[in-house]
């Protein structure tokens, strides 16, 4: 069937989401590394020890890490794994999608993308073309084209049709409102979702919710058994796209400050915003979630968003920085080449 992805990375929004819709420095506990003898400190600058752990500051100089032999089961959240298996096991799914779409409505969407955007190159907005270009080669993916947008609403979203080459779009107030790194690690997570083949059912999230009340006979069938389904993968389908974004970044707070800054943000008084007190506000929140009422509230907040709430974001980010899946993914990374 047609591969079609439309993946939105910003804001939480209500079931389908719409189409419009610095410094580098952290601290992590250096993973051991037999190939370069000890300690792996590849780009990090002063390091001590505090607490028994090993403790570096990047070095925003070096050369990023590479995970040239990466597979999107590398970083899936396991949400999405589990979500991933639940929509398969619906019948009928695959023929639902080729009713919804076709050969049509791929070529309105490509054409309403090229027709408006400015497409990325060497020699068009060069710095972009570079980030998207070393982004794909860190994740191991074939680059795929890059186009920028007028839109007053900062966001980024990829489109992937079947037998033609996938495209990122971002729109202009992104790229005020972010850092360079920043920026880069969101078309990290539009490149997750097509590391891990996110096409399909990003497809079904985004249209299909739309669309099934258009089918005869089946439009209430298809409400009622898919959408909620659907919409919670989707939910899960971002936690990992984030995971994309941290192993471009290599920093998490680079990472979470986009989500700060989509939330937000904005550029007057980016100098101003605070991560750390942003990751206290997302762990004040898992606390008072965690009561029954907390927790019905919580459930009744997020379960018609496409997107996590923010804050759960950058808790997962946080948390998936400092485990042991991330620490073995870097020890088997290489030094990018420039």
């Amino acid at each position: 069937m047609a591969s079609l992805v439309l993946s939105s990375f910003c804001f939480p929004s209500q079931k389908s989401c719409s189409f419009t819709s610095s410094s580098l420095r952290f601290r992590i506990r250096a993973p051991t590394d037999s190939r370069f003898g000890g300690p792996l400190f590849v780009g990090f600058g002063s390091v001590k020890k505090r607490n028994g752990r090993i403790e570096a500051s990047v070095d925003s100089t070096a050369h990023p890490l590479v995970f040239r032999d990466l597979d999107a089961d590398d970083f899936r959240h396991p949400l999405d794994k589990q979500n991933t298996l639940l929509l398969r096991a619906i019948p009928g799914l695959n023929e639902i999608g080729r009713a919804i779409l076709g050969t049509v409505t791929e070529q309105i969407m490509l054409l309403e993308n090229i027709g408006t955007s400015i497409l990325v190159s060497k020699d068009q907005l060069p710095e972009l073309h570079k980030m998207m270009i070393e982004a794909a080669g860190i994740l191991n993916i074939e680059p795929p084209d890059l186009y920028v947008r007028q839109s007053p609403v900062p966001n980024a979203y990829t489109l992937a049709i079947s037998g033609k080459k996938p495209f990122v779009i971002i729109h202009t107030s992104l790229v005020e409102l972010l850092t360079r790194k920043e920026l880069q690690a969101v078309l990290a997570h539009e490149l997750g979702h097509l590391k891990c083949d996110h096409g399909v059912w990003l497809t079904f999230a985004n249209l299909l919710t739309l669309g099934s009340y258009r089918l005869p006979g089946l439009g209430g069938f298809i409400a009622q058994r898919l959408e909620e389904q659907l919409i919670r993968w989707l939910r899960a389908a971002e936690l990992t796209c984030d995971r994309a974004a941290l192993l471009v970044a290599q920093d998490p707070k680079v990472a979470i400050s986009v989500l700060m800054k989509l939330t937000g943000g904005c550029p007057s008084m980016a100098d101003q915003l605070n991560v750390d007190a942003f990751l206290e506000q997302a762990h004040s929140y898992e606390k008072a979630s965690s009561s029954p009422i907390g927790w019905y509230i919580r459930n009744a907040q997020t379960r018609q968003l496409s997107h996590p709430l923010p804050v759960l974001r950058a808790r997962e980010i946080d948390e998936w920085s400092r485990s042991r899946e991330y620490r073995s993914l870097l020890e088997r990374a290489t030094q990018m080449s420039m």
